[in-house]
């Protein structure tokens, strides 16, 4: 039967590219890696790395796929067995989209160990899209994404309203101003994303109600790239209002636009979860969170009920701006 060692030693050569680093890493000798993958091979009957490359094969591949899940899974027996009894402690996975990690991570590093520091969360940065995924296959425990969910398979609850604004230099001529209309900024060539995607739908259907036509600088199909090419100093663009990081904002002046609606952001969970002490943990916390005013980036209008909602099986029914954020983490 196939051992756990041997898949580690899989795991172990994928990540570190060769069977004498996969030994360094697991503290071990080559030889015994060797012996693992043959084992593990004639265990499934295929063969799992190409010894004249040091590459995976496809079935290979499909084996570290499947030993990362069941790691996974084996560190999440801690957390629930501590469910018996009632202790907090053990691995929550979080997921996150990108603006939101960059500001809401410090605070739940600051948070976290000193209300239960038996508890270990990870962090994980993707896409509303892909983190959706990952919860429904039940490799996060929960994931704060953008709203509404487009999963039946998921609950959901609010956390909070962000501004989209315009961004620009200090030295545009809009960067006197705090807010601007729709038809203001119809005056102005903007990075805008491409032709089809939800962002460009609803920018197109907010235009259109006021009966404006927004110019276009430049058409992308990467909400990343855009946010890179605004900072870059190549043209105004509209984004969330986190897309600009702190030690960026004497740099670049965020415009809240007053007819465009906020996009809503919200933390999903699997409706066949668990609900564990660890993960209540983290949701009251995370509520908690919300309310250090002090520490929420400008933009950020906290939404109720909360985090601490999914616990009684809260849905979203909100219609928000349902886009791919992934703005680059700085």
């Amino acid at each position: 039967m196939m051992e756990l060692r041997q898949l580690k030693a899989m795991t172990a050569i994928k990540d570190h590219g060769s069977f004498t680093a996969a030994a360094d890493a697991l503290d071990t000798v080559q030889s015994n890696i060797s012996a693992h993958i043959a084992r593990l091979e004639r265990e499934l009957k295929s063969v799992l790395i190409d010894r004249s490359t040091g590459q995976l094969t496809p079935a290979g591949e499909i084996v570290v796929i499947r030993a990362r899940q069941i790691f996974d899974q084996l560190s999440s027996l801690e957390t629930d067995i501590s469910a018996l009894d009632d202790r907090v402690q053990g691995i929550v996975k979080i997921g996150l989209i990108g603006t939101t990690a960059r500001w809401l991570v410090p605070i739940l590093f600051d948070l976290v160990p000193k209300k239960w520091p038996q508890l270990k969360p990870t962090y994980t940065e993707g896409t509303s899209i892909s983190l959706e995924q990952e919860v429904t296959h039940g490799n996060l425990d929960l994931a704060i994404v953008n709203l509404p969910s487009t999963s039946a398979e998921l609950v959901a609850a609010p956390m909070f309203e962000e501004d989209l604004v315009v961004i620009v230099g200090q030295d545009h001529p809009l960067a006197n101003k705090n807010e601007i209309s729709l038809a203001e900024l119809s005056q102005i060539n903007l990075i805008l994303p491409a032709i089809g995607t939800a962002f460009r739908s609803e920018l197109e259907r907010a235009a259109k109600r006021v009966g404006i036509t927004l110019k276009i600088q430049a058409e992308i199909d990467s909400i990343r790239l855009i946010a890179s090419l605004t900072l870059g100093g190549c043209g105004p663009a509209i984004l969330p209002s986190t897309a600009v990081p702190f030690y960026l904002q004497n740099e670049w002046k965020s415009v809240k636009i007053t007819d465009l609606p906020p996009r809503l952001v919200g933390i999903v969970r699997s409706r066949q979860a668990t609900q564990v002490p660890a993960v209540t943990a983290i949701l009251n916390i995370l509520d908690d969170s919300l309310t250090i005013g002090s520490k929420l980036p400008r933009g950020i209008n906290v939404s109720k009920p909360g985090p601490s909602s999914l616990q009684s099986g809260y849905r979203s029914k909100r219609r928000s701006i349902d886009y791919d954020d992934d703005i680059p983490a700085e």
